[in-house]
């Protein structure tokens, strides 16, 4: 039996929500329609699918298994139109993941502007707080702020390079003891965003030293939002730590001020990811020679916004 043939009914099916939807839309009986699921399955050698007499359901497996179908069967679409000369017109479904704040912030209007300039393309913009399997999930493209060690993955530099920096509003600081270093920070009220770390943080060794500093806390806050633990330090609750281009507006307008700054960690790159190939997808390229420059002059933006010595 054809694997892609199979690919097709099996993703027929979840479309059509049973294997009997899937038969009446490709013309196919539906013992037809059982023998292709049941051979993938074979191939894959795991169930796929549960079934009922009424409906279907995705096994843990089938819905890694339902993402890569999906994004193959995308891909030799393209393929074939490539092959008969549209390759000048991206064309399908892409599919981005990014944090939430910059994906909002600054991914999603770039993101609003390819979508008009490319109307034969539509973009499924998915905001995580964790790292996505690019492959497993079926995603294009991932917004990361990390260094990459995985050799599977290609990485695009986006610019500059987001620090993580810890703030306080001018009303708290005026209010509490004197901040000079990382130590002070365990008599004062902590605003803890998960991401960044609930019950201490770590700073690079003092100069001269080799060991790197860990104060342990306990919150008055603790939140898994950005925007919220922003607006806590905002309102003058405490000191938090988060990003550059979280802050940077708030410290434009007077209402944070940065702490620390001889403390902080190395920055860390800003990159857009895809698995290896992935560049050669019409959609894809088309998506990054429209975004690179446009994130680049954010992130560099935002950085000249706090005072970063970009080399």
């Amino acid at each position: 039996m054809d694997r892609i043939d199979a690919m097709k009914v099996f993703i027929a099916a979840l479309d059509e929500g049973s294997l009997a939807g899937a038969g009446r839309l490709l013309g196919r009986s539906p013992a037809a329609v059982s023998r292709a699921v049941a051979f993938l399955e074979q191939q894959a050698g795991a169930q796929l699918l549960h079934r009922t007499t009424r409906s279907i359901r995705l096994s843990e497996t089938g819905e890694r298994y339902a993402n890569i179908c999906r994004r193959l069967l995308a891909d030799l679409q393209e393929l074939e139109a490539v092959g008969a000369g549209e390759q000048a017109a991206p064309r399908g479904t892409l599919t981005i993941t990014a944090p939430p704040i910059s994906g909002e912030e600054i991914l999603r209007p770039i993101v609003d502007a390819f979508i008009a300039a490319f109307p034969a393309v539509s973009v499924n913009l998915v905001l995580l707080s964790r790292g996505a399997n690019l492959v497993e999930e079926g995603i294009d493209i991932a917004l990361r702020i990390l260094d990459l060690p995985d050799s599977a993955m290609t990485a695009i530099r986006v610019g500059g390079e987001v620090r993580t920096v810890v703030a306080a509003s001018p009303r708290y600081l005026s209010q509490h003891p004197r901040i000079d270093e990382p130590g002070d920070l365990a008599s004062h009220s902590i605003i803890a965003c998960t991401d960044f770390g609930r019950e201490s943080w770590v700073f690079p060794p003092a100069k001269g030293g080799s060991v790197s500093r860990s104060v342990q806390f306990r919150p008055r806050l603790t939140v898994n939002s950005v925007r919220a633990a922003l607006g806590a330090a905002v309102g003058g609750l405490g000191v938090t730590r988060l990003f550059t281009y979280h802050v940077a507006e708030r410290v434009q307008d007077g209402s944070l001020e940065l702490l620390l700054r001889d403390a902080e960690p190395p920055p860390r790159p800003v990159n857009l990811v895809m698995p290896q190939g992935r560049s050669n997808v019409p959609k894809v390229r088309a998506f990054l020679d429209f975004a690179v420059p446009r994130l680049r002059a954010d992130f560099a933006r935002l950085s000249g916004e706090l005072g970063v010595k970009r080399s």
